[in-house]
């Protein structure tokens, strides 16, 4: 996510992309495919577990809202969970 900004620009978040080391607080870029293809959307590791995350997609309108993604490195979300 270098360079789409304007000249010197990065992409301002630091995402964690190896599931084998995410950890609550971690940043992930999540997919919904089922409802957006390979859109990607931002969120927080809430919780971790052996076989998938619960993220946080930051919205402060559902503040406490937590969506079940699997453990990747794009983790996916359905969307009966991100709606």
């Amino acid at each position: 996510m270098q360079g789409l900004g304007g000249a010197g620009e990065d992409c301002p978040f630091e995402f964690n992309f190896d599931p084998a080391t995410f950890k609550v607080g971690d940043t992930v870029s999540y997919r919904v495919p089922d409802g957006f293809g390979d859109f990607p959307f931002v969120g927080t590791i809430l919780a971790v577990h052996a076989d998938y995350i619960e993220i946080s997609p930051n919205d402060p309108t559902t503040p406490d809202k937590r969506m079940k993604g699997t453990r990747e490195s794009r983790p996916i979300v359905a969307t009966s969970e991100a709606l």
